[in-house]
């Protein structure tokens, strides 16, 4: 690997060494911070978090006597991210803006800004690695799974293509977070010690109600609870093979009728499937979750405990237009199936499911009940450390 790298520079730990790494090596860096937001509305902060972070992105490239440089990238992280955020929760769906900011943000608009300043790779701080491999004269990109199984960040990069693949570099990904504070340490990085970022990808930790009634009005509702005895399918489940699975894979459906008025909320699309805290609703023997919203009457649905059926489903699906294969040769076709391993959320251990294809899209049927499948969230397949493919939850 020869060219010019630019690492983009986030004012964080991990970043930081690995900028440290490729000067070491002897590669020609560059450091790049990107400037996403400017809204302080809803940061708990009270102000934008770039603020502070710029500054020790600048400390580490002065330290590394590397070129630095800001681009700013707002405009274009609201169009793609913020507004598709603010557009999922207004349908009742939870989306996942950090998995949508590299799809659209660092590994497009920022790379492409990185290129234009005769960059050949970008590399960032996440935990996973890149390994290119060639089969019948074409150059294959595996996305693999971080070393540090407590820091892997693959999930985040489910979406990413062959094309985004193929620029990306993850100089840390073969690491322990351990390791990489000592190297920060020993090198005098005065991200060294500096807390791990929280909260929406570059917006920063918020109160998310206050942030979404920036544009999602407040309107009060009723909590229905539902009892531990109804499971919420509507109907039997059939008997044939394809219209079981979609059964399985649909969510629960409730009524009012199913259960009693438990409380009032402010508002079903500020609520998510499995979401214990904002309800303020007291006197029960177990706490309650949410199971289920209903943003066209503006109701949400709980229970109590954390073993409430309605909290749990056997299956998932994904429209055939929402499937993301990061391995396009390995793409199934309809009416085949694979096993393989699924995250449905950052950090959640690996469950073993099957995938099949149907002309409608791919179903994901577990070996075991997955709580809090949420739609609107992505779910990940692994084939063995290898992140293959992707989809939106239906």
């Amino acid at each position: 690997m020869t060219g010019k790298i630019a690492v983009g520079l986030s004012g964080g730990v991990d970043s930081s060494v690995a900028a440290w790494l490729l000067k070491q090596q002897g590669h020609d860096v560059t450091g790049l911070f990107m400037i996403n937001w400017h809204d302080t509305e809803g940061t708990l902060s009270g102000d934008c978090p770039w603020h502070d972070d710029v500054i020790f992105a600048q400390l580490v490239a002065r330290k590394l006597d590397i070129p630095f440089e800001t681009i700013d990238l707002s405009k274009e992280y609201r169009q793609r991210v913020v507004d598709y955020m603010f557009d999922e929760y207004r349908r009742g769906r939870t989306p996942n803006p950090d998995i949508l900011c590299n799809r659209e943000i660092k590994f497009d608009l920022f790379a492409q800004a990185a290129f234009r300043r005769g960059a050949q790779y970008v590399a960032t701080g996440h935990y996973c690695r890149r390994e290119t491999v060639t089969e019948n004269g074409v150059d294959i990109h595996r996305l693999l799974a971080g070393n540090d199984p407590g820091k892997d960040q693959s999930y985040f990069l489910c979406q990413l293509s062959q094309r985004q693949l193929s620029a990306a570099l993850f100089p840390v990904g073969r690491m322990m977070k351990h390791e990489v504070r000592r190297i920060a340490e020993e090198n005098g990085l005065v991200t060294a010690r500096r807390k791990d970022s929280q909260g929406i990808c570059f917006v920063g930790k918020v109160d998310l109600p206050v942030f979404l009634q920036q544009q999602l009005k407040a309107k009060e509702g009723d909590i229905i609870e539902i009892p531990t005895t109804f499971d919420g399918f509507s109907r039997p489940i059939p008997d044939h093979p394809h219209e079981r699975l979609r059964a399985l894979a649909t969510p629960y459906t409730y009524c009012p009728e199913n259960g009693r008025v438990a409380g009032r909320h402010a508002g079903a699309h500020f609520f998510t499937t499995g979401q214990r805290k904002g309800l303020n609703v007291g006197g029960m023997k177990e706490p309650l979750f949410v199971i289920g919203t209903d943003v066209e009457r503006n109701i949400i649905y709980v229970g109590q405990g954390g073993n409430h059926p309605g909290l749990y489903r056997p299956a998932l699906f994904i429209a055939a237009a929402d499937i993301h294969w990061v391995r396009p040769d390995k793409a199934l076709t309809e009416g085949n199936s694979r096993r393989v391993s699924v995250r449905i959320r950052y950090r959640q251990p690996l469950q073993q499911a099957a995938l099949l294809r149907m002309e409608e899209g791919m179903y994901i049927l577990f070996d075991e009940p997955q709580r809090g499948i949420t739609p609107g969230q992505f779910a990940a397949w692994y084939e063995g450390d290898e992140l293959t493919g992707s989809g939106v939850i239906r």
